[in-house]
């Protein structure tokens, strides 16, 4: 009873039958090599220590175990070793701490929560509810109630005599109240002569707790007889349970006997060549961490390598490559701690290195000889310092060639002075130091071939920079296009990816039946993760395949993990680049530098333009530019003009500051032109005597080229086969003008500023303000010398005769014929929105054709004047014809002797027209007056034979024999 489980009894038999063994041979104990464990097996997984410590019901059957021993229940109930008596029997020798314990969830077994039971409650609750119907609805029978209810009354009163103290659940005899309160000592205290008493006493007591124990046994043996039919059934049992134990005991030793003969048969080989195949994994796997430790440590030396052949590039995706080996699979390396230091460092060296290279590149390509050739210097060298500063994110590595653009056009035109200057013997460097004093020097052909030279120097410079920008602004493009590529392809396999799994499936199932990959799909239907696998062989035949004994496929490359997809494109220039996938460059800034390169280009162009017009405005200070005459002014436009365009076609953007420069030379060029030009009108009209002047040859072929459509100045000839002799018109469309020295100087002049608008188009609206205003000024002065006498003081004329008016006239008229034409001129030439200037040659048409309406007024003026004069003193009496209408005759006459020369015949006859109403209306007034009637009577027949004279002498004249006079009407009608 008192024997504790570490002195209980084992057994042991040396028998077969026996069940259990303490003892075993010492090579059984210990095994070698731990066993997997029969019940629920893992894989192996290399490491020794994580193979299951379990015991084995195979191999540990015939040894002792923890598992064998056992306890005598009545002795670890009683152990009286013990001061009290713990709450569990465990707490005897595993301590107070074991009932805390928790105990961890096995992993075979399920957590149970009530979610389980669910299923069950809603089956069983219907049942139940249909139970309790039936109970209520058939009650058990009277008699087994009355006597059930009758005993159970019965054994709660006799329970209710026991004291409520031995039914409390921490009821102890240890405890001095409660055993004073159970066994009083007063009862047992013999002094004081008392004995007798005190042992009746203790009997009585005695019998009360024999009464109490009594009752208890009464009602343990009522309530074990209510359940007599189980317990006898119990013990009826268990002889079958014990012989069932056996039998089973039987069967599992022998089970155990056959699972140990397989386990030796055919579980240890198998197992140990997993353990040697592990063994062997860990062993390829050192052997391929020490290959690639060692090809690490050659980093340095091959960047060294890689550097000193300018192969930037390849530096840093070797020195990518490494920090990424490092950082993931020779991570905690000891030898390699400062390694990626010294990378980060040797990566900053590369970055000064790529910059200072890029300078000298660019300072090589701009300062070679500008020969007629845009050939790029060493495309591949450009191409690789692009790719290399790209992958480092210097994206300002243009700002460098920018700079290097603008000390080269200083060094052009520097150069180019230097060299005209040194092939010049009339210019004495020693005397004249300056370099701008020095150009200042030349003449304007020399000055002019020195622009042309430097122009020329320009255009070959920006077609060497467009093309140097081209292609690093292709390399760019083509960064941007295999972003957007990439971000294509992940877009397509985020949306559809089961394109990607079946690819994946197809390839394992195949690989699992042993098929190769190339005879399973056409070589159209190869998907593409398979078609680079097959490729990748392909490749290389002849190279040693992953053997037994060789390094297994995913570690067969140095650098498995941190290998990166590579894409291959083709600049413009044929330079095959690989762009690698680690380009860490957003679309966003890729787009600027493209953009800031192009406008890189922009810039190149606005730096020649600002070099040109400084070196235009050093030549200008001293008025030089102001002095060129046209044909100079001309060249020096056309020469500019043409630079401009080239460098528009080259660049694709106007530059604004030498075609401004342009415009404010042009300017001041049309404002001396025109002051020049009007001077010398004002002059010609100062000095205009108005009268007809003859028409040099040279003047009817300037009209007739003019008539055949062309605007423009003849070439003079060198010297005349025959010496044509001056005409007296000018035949203009077959209509002959009469005109003044000044007008055909004028039409000259006209002719000049068309010229000089097809010369120099950007001053054609300025041309047309200032033509507008020369012909303005012409028709102004001109009014003022004929119509209104000015003539008299300025030339000294003695009258202004009725041919002068006449020839003024027609001198207006030719003027006025070419003011369309000049309008369609300069209309061909203007811009749409520039269109509302010619206005200006409608209101000077206007003017035009009001002056010579002025000047046909004024000759019917004169004519009016003269009827009035003699009309007034007409008397109707013999002689017939009467003095009066002989010297009207005369004066008609001169008159038409006068003008019909100058003027066309139509005007003549429409101008005699005008001046016989002027006649009719003066007789019919003098008639009037005089009270003579057409009645037939002497006064009538002298009046008619008067105007039958004027009428004779009137259409005698030469072009107005069909003049229609109509004297009727000099005659009062009738009432």
């Amino acid at each position: 009873m008192a024997s504790s489980h570490s002195s209980s009894p084992v057994p042991q038999s040396n028998s077969s039958d026996a069940f259990f063994k303490k003892e075993m041979d010492a090579s059984k104990r210990f095994r070698p090599v731990q066993s997997l464990p029969d019940v629920c097996p893992k894989e192996p997984t290399g490491n020794p220590s994580n193979l299951c410590d379990s015991p084995s019901l195979v191999m540990d059957q015939h040894r002792w175990t923890i598992f064998h021993s056992k306890v005598n229940l009545p002795a670890a109930l009683n152990d009286p070793r013990l001061a009290k008596r713990e709450s569990d029997f465990f707490t005897k020798t595993w301590g107070v701490d074991f009932v805390d314990t928790e105990v961890t969830p096995s992993f075979y077994l399920p957590q149970i929560t009530k979610e389980h039971f669910a299923l069950y409650q809603q089956e069983i609750t219907p049942r139940e509810k249909i139970h309790e119907k039936c109970k209520n609805i058939c009650p058990p029978k009277d008699t087994f109630d009355r006597t059930l209810l009758h005993t159970h009354d019965k054994s709660r009163t006799d329970l209710e005599q026991v004291p409520k103290i031995f039914m409390k659940p921490d009821f102890a005899l240890e405890d001095s109240l409660t055993f004073n309160a159970v066994l009083p000592w007063s009862h047992f205290n013999t002094a004081g002569g008392k004995g007798n008493r005190d042992a009746a006493s203790s009997k009585l007591l005695q019998e009360k707790l024999s009464h109490y124990l009594d009752i208890v046994e009464v009602n343990i043996a009522h309530q074990i007889s209510l359940r007599s039919e189980a317990f006898f059934h119990a013990m009826t049992s268990q002889h079958e349970l014990q012989d069932y134990l056996r039998k089973t005991s039987q069967a599992v030793k022998l089970l155990r006997e056959k699972i140990s003969k397989i386990d030796k048969v055919m579980c240890e080989g198998p197992l140990r060549v997993l353990r040697l195949s592990l063994t062997r994994n860990n062993c390829i796997k050192a052997y391929n961490k020490l290959k690639l430790m060692a090809t690490v440590h050659q980093t340095q030396p091959t960047v060294q390598l890689l550097l000193s052949t300018s192969e930037f590039v390849g530096a840093l995706d070797l020195i990518a490559t490494t920090q990424e080996v490092l950082q993931q699979e020779l991570q905690g390396i000891h030898s390699f701690r400062h390694l990626g230091s010294q990378l980060c460092e040797l990566e900053k060296l590369i970055d000064k290195m790529m910059i200072a290279e890029f300078s000298t590149y660019a300072r090589n390509d701009l300062n070679r000889p500008l020969e007629d050739d845009c050939q790029i210097l060493e495309e591949e060298r450009l191409v690789s310092l692009v790719f290399g500063l790209l992958k480092q994110r210097k994206l300002n590595f243009y700002e460098i060639y920018g700079d290097e653009m603008i000390i080269t056009a200083k060094n052009i035109i520097k150069q180019c002075v230097v060299n005209t200057i040194s092939q010049m013997e009339e210019i004495d460097t020693e005397v004249v130091v300056k370099l701008a004093d020095q150009m200042r020097m030349m003449n304007f052909p020399q000055w002019f071939d020195l622009l042309k030279n430097i122009f020329s120097k320009f255009t070959i410079f920006l077609k060497r920079i467009k093309a140097t920008l081209n292609v690093i602004r292709s390399v760019v493009l083509l960064v941007l296009d295999k972003n957007q590529k990439t971000r294509d392809l992940e877009d397509a396999l985020q949306k559809d990816p089961s394109k990607d799994s079946t690819v994946d499936t197809e390839v394992a199932y195949l690989t699992h039946e042993g098929m190769f990959i190339s005879d399973a799909f056409g070589e159209g239907d190869l998907p593409p993760v398979a078609a680079d696998t097959t490729s990748q062989r392909n490749i290389s035949p002849n190279s040693e395949p992953c053997s037994s004994d060789s390094v297994s496929e995913p570690e067969c490359t140095t650098d498995s993990s941190s290998s990166k997809e590579q894409t291959s494109s083709v600049t413009p220039g044929g330079v095959e680049i690989m762009i690698s996938d680690d380009m860490k460059l957003t679309d966003l800034e890729l787009g600027r530098l493209a953009n800031n390169i192009q406008e890189l280009l922009y810039n190149a162009s606005d730096i020649c333009h600002d070099r040109s017009v400084k070196f235009l405005m050093a030549r200008a200070k001293d008025g030089f530019l102001e002095k060129l005459n046209s044909s100079e002014f001309v060249a020096l436009s056309r020469l500019m003009e043409g630079f401009i365009l080239d460098t528009e076609q080259i660049c694709g953007r106007k530059s604004m500051s030498l075609r401004g420069a342009l415009q404010s030379q042009a300017n001041r060029f049309v404002n001396r032109f025109h002051e020049e030009r009007k001077t010398k009108l004002s002059l010609l009209l100062d000095n205009e005597r108005w009268k007809q002047a003859e028409v040099p040859a040279e003047f009817q072929d300037l009209v007739d080229s003019v008539s055949d459509g062309r605007i423009s100045l003849p070439e003079k000839k060198a010297a005349a086969v025959e010496e044509r002799k001056p005409t007296e018109f000018l035949i203009v469309d077959g209509q002959k003008y009469a005109t003044v020295g000044t007008v055909l100087l004028l039409i000259r002049i006209i002719l000049e500023y068309c010229q000089c608008v097809d010369n120099i188009p950007s001053i054609t609206t300025d041309m047309l303000t200032r033509l507008s205003d020369l012909l303005k000024y012409f028709n102004s002065r001109s009014c003022q010398l004929v119509l209104g006498a000015g003539a008299l003081q300025v030339v000294g004329l003695k009258t202004i005769t009725t041919k002068n008016l006449a020839l003024s006239s027609r001198c207006l008229q030719l003027i006025v014929h070419y003011i369309p034409i000049i309008r369609a001129h300069f209309e061909a030439r203007l811009q749409p929105k520039q269109f509302s200037m010619l206005r200006h040659f409608d209101h000077i048409t206007k003017d035009y054709h009001d002056h010579i309406a002025e000047i046909s007024a004024k000759l019917v003026a004169i004519m009016d004047s003269l009827f009035d004069k003699l009309l007034s003193k007409y008397e109707v009496k013999a002689p017939v014809p009467s003095a009066c209408f002989r010297n009207i005759c005369k004066q008609m006459a001169k008159m038409h002797e006068a003008i019909y020369d100058l003027l066309p015949e139509e005007q003549t006859q429409m101008l005699f027209l005008r001046i016989n109403a002027s006649y009719k209306l003066h007789l019919k007034r003098q008639l009037a007056h005089l009270n003579v009637v057409n009645d037939g009577g002497p006064q009538n027949g002298l009046v008619t034979a008067d105007v039958a004279f004027y009428t004779g002498n009137l259409q005698a004249l030469k072009g107005l024999n069909n003049l229609d006079l109509n004297m009727a009407e000099i005659w009062e009608q009738k009432r």
